[in-house]
């Protein structure tokens, strides 16, 4: 915006926390990971692609889910991923709708509908625990 010659968004990339909109929707703000970073770590850099192109229907996790992998210390690598993919779509080629997807170390559940992971789970917290607001249940 200018009034009279004087370009007054020139240098401003934040102000009060809030980023201008003009700077990357990655970039890093106080310092911190941005969530993206944060969720690629955590899931072995996996993002669903064709060509170039990130797919609009990949895969998300929620950031309660990133919490729980954080603190539990999980991580799945990109083969663990395209298995847990291969798994919601197999779900959705049934009809489900919330999917538990069990692996050898950790259990997920999964809004198929949205194509987001709601929450993780490793092995100690599966041990006696009741899953509710499933339809289904995929083992990988």
């Amino acid at each position: 915006m200018s009034i009279q010659g004087l370009n007054l968004n020139k240098g401003i990339e934040k102000v009060g926390g809030i980023q201008n909109p003009s700077t990357s929707q990655n970039q890093k703000i106080d310092g911190g990971p941005s969530f993206k970073d944060t969720l690629n770590e955590l899931t072995g850099g996996s993002q669903a692609t064709v060509g170039s192109q990130k797919l609009e229907n990949a895969l998300k996790f929620s950031s309660h889910a990133v919490e729980r992998m954080q603190t539990r210390g999980i991580t799945f690598d990109p083969t663990q991923m395209q298995k847990i993919e291969s798994a919601i779509e197999k779900a959705r080629g049934k009809g489900a709708k919330e999917t538990l997807v069990l692996t050898d170390k950790s259990a997920l559940i999964v809004s198929v509908k949205n194509n987001t992971v709601v929450t993780v789970m490793d092995n100690q917290a599966l041990k006696e625990n009741v899953f509710t607001n499933i339809d289904s249940t995929v083992m990988i």
